[in-house]
């Protein structure tokens, strides 16, 4: 089916329904955390409860401890199952340009007017969203396919000023890896390396001994 025969909505709602989510019976589960920034190695606990919630234990460094909340937030937010109605229900969606490598831009009315995605080969390819008074812009490169949808593999991110179109901070690439734990994949590694000052910096996030918690009744 090509995606002129096929609504803008239709086309987004295929991809956007086939990101990996974790379903209703996800118990959480706890890793061991290994922190390398600057030279420098931080280790504690992280615990993603059912609820979604992050936890980071032992961590003495404050800058640190914030660090790991941020990325064990990051990847609880990203995995929780919503459907297409709850998060794009009110939105609008309107066929855009398709690039040379077959990726079809999504422009977004209603209350996301100024968004727009793409997509490509039914994975979402490009994010560019208003959050909290910035637009972040994330482009993907490739994907991990678990069968039971896709996790982005490679992929970078840049934030700007919706104002001036000023950009924020640097440019970060990640590379993120997963590994299946029962029958749930877990991010077991994430390097992100940011331009600073035309420097890279990288900072690696390193889970392993993942366990699941035991089902609450």
């Amino acid at each position: 089916m090509t995606a002129t025969q096929v609504s803008a909505r239709e086309l987004f709602r295929a991809a956007y329904e086939n990101r990996y989510t974790w379903d209703k019976d996800f118990p959480g589960y706890t890793a061991d955390i290994t922190y390398k920034y600057d030279g420098k190695e931080y280790t504690g606990k992280v615990t993603i409860g059912s609820n979604m919630k992050a936890e980071v234990l032992g961590v003495e460094d404050e800058e640190a401890q914030k660090a790991i909340h941020g990325q064990a937030w990051e990847i609880a937010v990203h995995r929780v199952r919503r459907t297409f109605e709850q998060t794009h229900g009110e939105n609008t969606f309107t066929y855009g340009a398709t690039d040379e490598d077959g990726a079809v831009e999504l422009l977004m009315g209603g209350k996301a007017t100024g968004d727009k995605y793409k997509v490509r080969n039914n994975e979402v390819s490009l994010v560019h969203r208003h959050i909290h008074n910035v637009v972040v812009t994330i482009n993907t490169f490739s994907s991990h396919d678990t069968g039971e949808g896709y996790l982005s593999h490679t992929y970078d991110s840049i934030y700007h000023d919706p104002q001036t179109g000023e950009q924020k901070g640097g440019k970060s690439f990640f590379v993120d890896e997963y590994e299946k734990v029962g029958k749930y994949f877990v991010l077991n590694r994430r390097e992100i390396t940011t331009e600073v000052d035309g420097k890279p910096s990288v900072q690696e996030f390193i889970f392993s001994n993942i366990q699941l918690l035991e089902p609450t009744a």
